[in-house]
C-alpha cells in the first residue's frame, strides 16, 4: 500500500513539473529558434556564433552548442519561449557552459527578459542602453576574478547577490544552476554540487535595512573613546634633541689621489648615528577615563517593508546571451528553464558523463603526444648511433 502511494505522487509530480524552455543544440537548424542581435554590428563589434562540440567530445552531436568565434567582441543572441510567471512556483535556470579557450577575460552568463522588454529581438543589447531584464545568471572570469554573476532586478534597479560564488575557468563543460523559490529562498549549484542557498533578502540588498541608526542619538560630546593616551609623568631626557641624526663616518680616509687643489676640500661621508632614536614622543598608556566604542543606538526604520515576493517575477519570454570576450571560444549548451529540480538534476549527470568523456579524451591525446615525443626521441638517437658508426 505505501508503495502505491509513493509511486502516486511520484507520478503526480512528474505530470505536474513543466519545461519552459530546453535547449541542447541536437539539431543544426538552431538559427531558427535563436535570433543574432544587431547591436554593435554597424560598428563591427559583434561576433560570429557557431555551432561546435569543440576540441573533446565523445558523440559531436549531442555535445554541440553556441560558440563564439570571434575575439574581442560583444555577443548578443536570443531565443523566445512561452511566456510564463514564476510566481507561486520553483523555477530553475540551467545552461552549460564550456570555456574551451582558456578564458581570460570574458562572460558565460545568460539573461532572463520579460516579454514587455524585447518587441524585436534583433534589438537585444547590453550596455548603457541594455534590454531590461528579470535575472542574469552565470560564470564571469577576468584575470583572477572567477565568479557566478546572479542578478534580480527589481524596480528598474540590477541587484547583484553580495557574497561570491566561485566560477569554474578550466577547458571543460560546466553546467551552473539557479533556484528561485517560492518561501523567498535561493540556491546556486556548480556541476551539481550547492555552492550557495539562502534567503533572498540576506543575500541581495534590494530592500532597504530593518534597523536603522536613531536619528535623535548622537555620541556625548563628553565620550571618551581613545583607549591610550600620552603617559604625562613621562619625561623628555635632557640632551635628547641634541642628538645629531648623521655623524661623520670615523672609517672613512681621504683617497690616496685626492687632490685639493683641483678636487676642493676632502670632507669625510657621513652615516646614520646609532645613537639617534628619531623625535621624541612619551609612551602610551591605558586611559583611565576610556569608556570603549561609542555604538549608535538603533531603531526600526519607517521606510522597511517586506516583500515575501522577491523572488517572483511577472513575465519570462527570452532567454539572451549578452557577453563580451576577449579571447573568443565559449561554447554554450544545455539551456532549461523548469518548475522542477529534478528534471535539472537529470540534466547536470548527463553533463557530468559529458565532462568526464572530455576529460579522457584530452588524456588520451596528451599520452599519444607523448609516445609521438618518446618515439621521435628514440629514432633520433637511432640515427645519430647509425651516423657514429658510419664515421
Amino acid at each position: 500500500m505505501h508503495l502505491n502511494f509513493a509511486v502516486f505522487f511520484a507520478l503526480v509530480a512528474f505530470c505536474t513539473s513543466h519545461i519552459y524552455f530546453q535547449e541542447d543544440f541536437v539539431d543544426s537548424n538552431w538559427e531558427s529558434r535563436w535570433v543574432v542581435s544587431d547591436w554593435k554590428k554597424d560598428k563591427g563589434e559583434a561576433g560570429d556564433w557557431g555551432l561546435s562540440a569543440g576540441k573533446y567530445f565523445t558523440d559531436e552531436s549531442k555535445e554541440r552548442g553556441l560558440k563564439t568565434l570571434q575575439d574581442a567582441r560583444f555577443y548578443d543572441i536570443s531565443a523566445a519561449h512561452e511566456d510564463f510567471s514564476n510566481r507561486g512556483k520553483t523555477l530553475v535556470i540551467q545552461l552549460s557552459v564550456k570555456h574551451e579557450q582558456n578564458i581570460d577575460c570574458g562572460g558565460g552568463y545568460v539573461k532572463l527578459v520579460p516579454a514587455d522588454a524585447l518587441t524585436d529581438q534583433k534589438q537585444f543589447q547590453g550596455g548603457e542602453s541594455e534590454t531590461k531584464y528579470n535575472v542574469m545568471f552565470g560564470p564571469d572570469i577576468c584575470g583572477y576574478s572567477k565568479k557566478v554573476h546572479f542578478i534580480l532586478s527589481k524596480k528598474g534597479t540590477n541587484h547583484l547577490i553580495n557574497q561570491e560564488v566561485p566560477a569554474e575557468s578550466d577547458e571543460f563543460t560546466h553546467v551552473y544552476t539557479a533556484v528561485l523559490s517560492p518561501d523567498n529562498s535561493f540556491k546556486v549549484y556548480v556541476d551539481g554540487e550547492e555552492k550557495k542557498s539562502g534567503s533572498i533578502p540576506d543575500f541581495w540588498n534590494i530592500l532597504p535595512p530593518k534597523k536603522i541608526n536613531d536619528p535623535a542619538q548622537s555620541k556625548p560630546t563628553d565620550w571618551v573613546d581613545e583607549k591610550y593616551i600620552d603617559d604625562p609623568n613621562d619625561v623628555k631626557p635632557e640632551g635628547y634633541d641634541d642628538i645629531a641624526a648623521e655623524v661623520v663616518d670615523p672609517d672613512a680616509k681621504k683617497p690616496e689621489d685626492w687632490d685639493d687643489d683641483l678636487d676642493g676640500e676632502w670632507e669625510a661621508p657621513k652615516i646614520a648615528n646609532p645613537e639617534y632614536k628619531g623625535p621624541w614622543s612619551p609612551k602610551k598608556i591605558e586611559n583611565p577615563a576610556y569608556k570603549g566604542p561609542w555604538v549608535h543606538p538603533q531603531v526600526d526604520n519607517p521606510e522597511y517593508k517586506d516583500d515575501p515576493e522577491l523572488y517572483a517575477f511577472d513575465s519570462f519570454k527570452y532567454v539572451g546571451i549578452d557577453v563580451w570576450q576577449v579571447k573568443s571560444g565559449t561554447i554554450f549548451s544545455h539551456f532549461l528553464l523548469t518548475d522542477d529540480f529534478e528534471t535539472a538534476k537529470a540534466q547536470i549527470d548527463v553533463i557530468k558523463t559529458i565532462r568526464d568523456g572530455e576529460k579522457k579524451k584530452k588524456e588520451e591525446e596528451t599520452a599519444a603526444a607523448a609516445a609521438a615525443a618518446k618515439t621521435a626521441e628514440e629514432e633520433g638517437d637511432d640515427d645519430e648511433d647509425e651516423d657514429k658508426e658510419d664515421l
